[in-house]
């Protein structure tokens, strides 16, 4: 799992790309990012692009100077997170931790 930022210098935004490889997305056939960005909403995931490796990847533009808390959504059945996060807080919800990404 992997996280990288790219900071621009004309705008408050950063170009977080976030990608996993074919063994931490279980093989997946579909994997997909929800958070804070998406309001956690299914019919709204962005779908991680699938290579012909197995690996999945998606960029999103992110306002700076905030967090953002999400998951992966594998198969559209399985609940994964990213050890590659800034930092990790409890969901509420389930005990889970949801990760974060700040920037």
């Amino acid at each position: 799992m992997s996280i990288k930022k790219q900071f621009l210098k004309s705008k408050p935004v950063c170009k977080v790309t976030f990608s996993l490889t074919k063994e931490e997305a279980f093989n997946a056939a579909k994997v997909q990012l929800l958070g804070d960005f998406n309001d956690w909403n299914v019919e709204e995931a962005i779908d991680l692009k699938k290579f012909k490796n197995g690996s999945h990847k998606a960029t999103l533009d992110l306002e700076t100077s905030k967090s953002y808390q999400f998951k992966y959504l594998i198969d559209e059945t399985k609940w994964e997170n990213d050890q590659a996060a800034d930092s990790y807080v409890n969901n509420g919800i389930d005990a889970e931790d949801n990760f974060v990404v700040s920037l």
